[in-house]
């Protein structure tokens, strides 16, 4: 798995899981929503994210690296 995907799939989880609390448990559940979607957006303006820095390090590698030259 690519840093990329591990990135989108872990927002998404982040997402869906914090919308089933807001829904069960408290409505500020949504901050923690709005906190991932903010993040979410600064990294598509400055292309940098926290988390992909965090599972580069864990030893996942970039969809760019996947050629050979």
């Amino acid at each position: 798995m690519t840093v990329e995907r591990a990135v989108r799939m872990l927002a998404g989880t982040l997402i869906l899981t914090s919308l089933l609390l807001a829904h069960y448990l408290s409505v500020n559940w949504l901050w923690f929503t709005a906190f991932v979607g903010l993040n979410l957006l600064q990294s598509s303006i400055t292309n940098w994210c926290p988390a992909m820095s965090i599972l580069k390090m864990l030893g996942l590698r970039s969809a760019d690296s996947k050629g050979c030259c």
